[in-house]
């Protein structure tokens, strides 16, 4: 059974730093984040940074050393936090562009993908994935939970 762990930033964002080449030299102090926990062991996380007010939007980044911990209830405690409690209107992440089980993943939960040439470096091509807090409500994982405020706004 997994558990999530709450306010222990600092740690979860240096193990997802420490996972990703580049964001290897960590992230800044008032990034916040999210562990996933089996067995009180600290499995994968996801860390919010890079939030632009004016933009109302703030990156993602995370890892995980257990493809298990993707489970719809990490789904929805990952994405709660930026669009119901932060209340952003988008979430985006830079992703490696060989790291297509990723890129698969992030169309399936309703990305949308621009392709961005050297982004991590030379050679080193990346995909700006952008999902929007409509298209995060629309998606297969949570159109029942949120039809009643899109039928609404539309």
């Amino acid at each position: 059974m997994l558990t999530y762990l709450y306010g222990a930033d600092e740690i979860v964002a240096k193990f997802v730093s420490q996972m990703i080449p580049h964001a290897r030299r960590g992230f800044a102090p008032d990034a916040r984040a999210i562990g996933v926990l089996r067995d009180d062991r600290l499995i994968a996380g996801m860390v919010y940074h890079n939030y632009d007010a004016e933009a109302d939007s703030i990156e993602m980044s995370g890892a995980s050393v257990d493809p298990r911990w993707l489970t719809r209830e990490t789904l929805k405690a990952v994405y709660d936090y930026p669009f119901l409690q932060c209340a952003v209107q988008m979430s985006y992440m830079r992703v490696p562009v060989e790291n297509e089980r990723l890129l698969r993943q992030l169309a399936a939960y309703g990305y949308a993908f621009v392709n961005a040439p050297r982004i991590f470096g030379r050679g080193r091509d990346g995909v700006l994935c952008f999902l929007t807090v409509e298209d995060w409500a629309a998606n297969k994982f949570n159109r029942a939970r949120f039809a009643e405020p899109l039928e609404k706004a539309a």
